[in-house]
């Protein structure tokens, strides 16, 4: 891959503000189906059917996921939760992974934040496949997130 500077990665980021798509009709009933969803195995089988539609209409390389039992990752300042991590993407290995459940409680993740979380990092993966971009969280980032959202008949 070439040498890309941090300051024309940013630029390009911030320059594409849609995801070039066809709207699915199978992708906004995964969507919809997710966000009736709570059980983790549903989740897990909903994710990965929606992120495989996803790449098959973007044309790029498909990415696993894995959803966890785990409450989420959190950091702890002073007793008060100062960091909070839904979920990551690793892009060498293709792959997402999403945690079901609350950093303290252990609650199952509401279903907007859920899908959320998975689309998000979704996008990481479309900037990183399609775009070749060091995915970072810029406007355009956001703006793509938005894209996403709103071809998918959810707006979060």
């Amino acid at each position: 891959m070439l040498f890309r500077s941090p300051t024309s990665n940013y630029k390009k980021s911030n320059r594409i503000l849609v995801i070039k798509m066809p709207v699915s009709p199978t992708a906004k009933i995964l969507t919809k189906k997710l966000l009736m969803s709570k059980e983790t195995a549903i989740r897990q089988q909903l994710s990965q059917d929606l992120l495989d539609e996803l790449t098959d209409l973007t044309r790029i390389d498909i990415v696993n996921v894995t959803i966890s039992e785990k409450n989420q990752y959190h950091k702890k300042h002073k007793g008060k939760t100062v960091m909070k991590q839904y979920g990551y993407y690793k892009p060498k290995e293709r792959y997402i992974y999403i945690h079901n459940r609350t950093a303290v409680r252990g609650q199952i993740l509401a279903a907007k934040t859920f899908l959320d979380t998975l689309l998000h990092e979704w996008v990481h993966h479309y900037d990183h496949q399609k775009l070749k971009l060091n995915s970072i969280h810029t406007a355009g980032f956001y703006a793509r997130l938005k894209d996403i959202k709103t071809r998918l008949g959810y707006w979060g």
